[in-house]
């Protein structure tokens, strides 16, 4: 599906982007999410590095694809292991990038299957509801839970975000590939 797909930018200042190309998804999430196993497991590859600290990725990572588009890789948040200034830089790099990034198409957002969605979560999907950034909820760890709590936990988090509008869900394992190629194809309609 994907045939090269290399990382051009590694951005920690606002404004410090590659040029545009056609198509632009990025990847959003809370550290802890499992968004670098995800993103390796779509790619077949490794391309993000996988850590046991979460909040690894300080920075916004930009990967060509078949110089089609760009993936992006943003920095986690919600994590509470780093300094409040690091946060703020965090925060504004990532404020920066939604505001003045126009090539961007959609946002995958990463929520794990398992539990509720957390403030940060909530605050996120509000975010970009009020910058008009399409986005899609991937729900990360499916494996992690039997089959027979899927369902349910499934619709509880349906249940939790309706308040906020109605959305796709993609529930995926970077660890088995469930879903992965459901969602690859989702990706291909942006990168095209």
């Amino acid at each position: 599906m994907f045939k090269k797909i290399e990382l051009v930018k590694t951005a920690y200042t606002k404004g410090d982007y590659p040029p545009i190309l056609n198509a632009e998804i990025a990847f959003a999430g809370r550290s802890n999410v499992g968004k670098s196993s995800l993103l390796n497991k779509l790619f077949g590859i490794k391309i993000a590095k996988i850590s046991s600290n979460p909040g690894k990725t300080r920075s916004i990572n930009f990967y060509n694809v078949d110089n089609k588009g760009y993936l992006v890789d943003l920095p986690g948040y919600g994590f509470a292991n780093v300094s409040k200034s690091e946060k703020k830089k965090w925060a504004d790099l990532m404020e920066d990038y939604f505001k003045n990034r126009y090539s961007l198409q959609m946002v995958f957002l990463l929520i794990d299957h398992r539990h509720e969605p957390q403030k940060k979560d909530i605050e996120m999907i509000q975010w970009l509801k009020e910058l008009e950034i399409p986005f899609i909820i991937v729900l990360t760890k499916l494996d992690k839970l039997k089959k027979n709590e899927r369902v349910k936990q499934l619709n509880l988090i349906k249940s939790h975000l309706s308040k906020y509008g109605d959305y796709i869900y993609f529930p995926v394992s970077s660890k088995t590939g469930e879903g992965i190629g459901q969602l690859k194809n989702e990706i291909i309609k942006f990168l095209k």
